[in-house]
């Protein structure tokens, strides 16, 4: 079967951000939390607004427009600011592993904020594999004792989360844009803000390697992930992509395992599975039925499929795919689809 638009990117951009996850860890040891989170996304800012000056004038993508700063600002303060700081938090007094699981709860709090909040679809298989992904997290925050889960750190993680829940909702109102644009943004404003409020409250810098290995993790685990992660926001939803993206934490805890020398347990094992069970009732979802759309003007990358059936003003490269103004008409049809940008009505 062919996987939708969308949940490649997902998926790829879950397996760098939590591949990360115990990297991330293993600088913590020489870099206060704050310092981390501030270099882990000023890497990501300042290395993907160098391959947009490089690229500049090679790309069909639509570029920010005043209407997306607000939501872009609330991105930027909860997701590139707050989140990474309380992650860091709770990586220092949490194991990797454990972590790396917890951190499916992103993909809650996502799909919860889009159902009853922005209005994404939802039924009970994708209602009982939340479930199960809550179920996985409590598991492992229940846990206690030398090399395991602290409530402090379990509470962090899951803050860390929350935030980014924020973040991917008022993101999916920008994701029509140039995803470089977005998240070089995010990163250079919330990596500037977080370094100068670690180097303000005394923290020292740490050594140039550190600095210089902060920086990669960030724009690959950080950078490149976000890129990928707005392109399925773009054609999958929020919901959907939060959910695509809880796949991969097994990366991360797999990594950690060997790399931090972490002990596998009965409870880790038990959370592994339930999460894993929650993920496989997301991703095996189909979701088809007739719908109308409505009138809707916008800019993004397209080609012209069934959605996109309207004529060009004079002055438009036709070349695809291609970025303009341009108007979709009343149409009502059906197949498979999924809450993105053409995809956002009532059921």
């Amino acid at each position: 079967m062919t996987l939708p638009s969308g949940v490649g990117a997902a998926l790829l951009a879950a397996v760098l951000f939590w591949a990360s996850t115990p990297a991330a860890k293993l600088l913590l040891g020489e870099t206060p939390p704050m310092l981390l989170a501030g270099l882990l996304y000023l890497g990501s800012g300042t290395g993907l607004s160098l391959f947009r000056w490089l690229r500049s004038g090679q790309t069909a993508e639509a570029r920010l427009a005043r209407p997306d700063l607000p939501w872009l600002a609330a991105a930027v303060f909860f997701g590139g600011v707050v989140g990474p700081v309380l992650l860091m938090f709770g990586l220092r007094v949490t194991p990797g592993a454990t972590a790396s699981l917890m951190l499916n709860l992103e993909g809650v709090f996502t799909a919860v904020l889009a159902w009853f909040v922005f209005h994404d679809n939802f039924d009970r298989r994708i209602a009982l594999g939340m479930f199960l992904i809550v179920a996985g997290g409590m598991l492992l925050s229940w846990q206690g004792g030398q090399g395991r889960a602290s409530l402090a750190g379990c509470l962090a993680v899951a803050g860390a989360c929350l935030c980014w829940a924020l973040d991917n909702n008022f993101t999916q109102k920008v994701s029509g844009g140039d995803p470089l644009q977005v998240a070089a943004v995010k990163g250079a404003v919330a990596g500037s803000v977080n370094v100068a409020l670690a180097l303000a409250l005394g923290a020292p810098l740490p050594s140039i390697r550190i600095v210089a290995a902060s920086l990669l993790v960030g724009l690959i685990g950080y950078g490149v992930s976000l890129v990928l992660f707005v392109l399925a926001l773009r054609h999958i939803g929020t919901a959907r992509t939060g959910a695509y993206f809880s796949v991969a934490p097994f990366v991360g805890a797999g990594l950690a395992l060997p790399l931090l020398r972490e002990p596998v347990g009965a409870p880790f094992l038990a959370a592994g599975t339930l999460m894993g069970l929650g993920v496989w009732l997301h991703v095996t979802e189909r979701h088809e039925h007739e719908h109308t759309h409505e009138p809707l003007a916008h800019a993004h990358r397209h080609v012209h499929d069934e959605h996109h059936r309207h004529a060009h003003e004079p002055g438009v490269d036709p070349r695809e795919p291609h970025t303009h103004w341009h108007v979709h008409g009343t149409l009502t049809h059906t197949h498979p689809h999924f809450p993105d940008i053409h995809h956002r009505h009532r059921h």
